[in-house]
């Protein structure tokens, strides 16, 4: 759903068990159901993984979906 996300995600070795214990109370599936579109990231949500993984980063680059990246092309 996100791919710039999961390349930086990838280039970092950062796994999504990482983002669960720093920032969702230790439950995997919720950040992959979230990162995966099945439910909705908040953006309180997106800003903390920001945050605490990619401060010089721009948060639209890095949660820029799928689908817009498609229609560029």
């Amino acid at each position: 759903m996100y791919p710039n996300l999961n390349a930086e995600l990838a280039r970092r070795n950062i796994k999504r068990t990482d983002i669960a214990k720093d920032l969702f109370n230790g439950r995997t599936a919720t950040v992959s159901d979230k990162l995966n579109g099945r439910y909705p990231l908040q953006l309180s949500e997106a800003i903390k993984i920001k945050k605490r993984y990619f401060p010089e980063l721009e948060l639209g680059y890095l949660f820029e979906p799928e689908k817009e990246l498609e229609e560029v092309k």
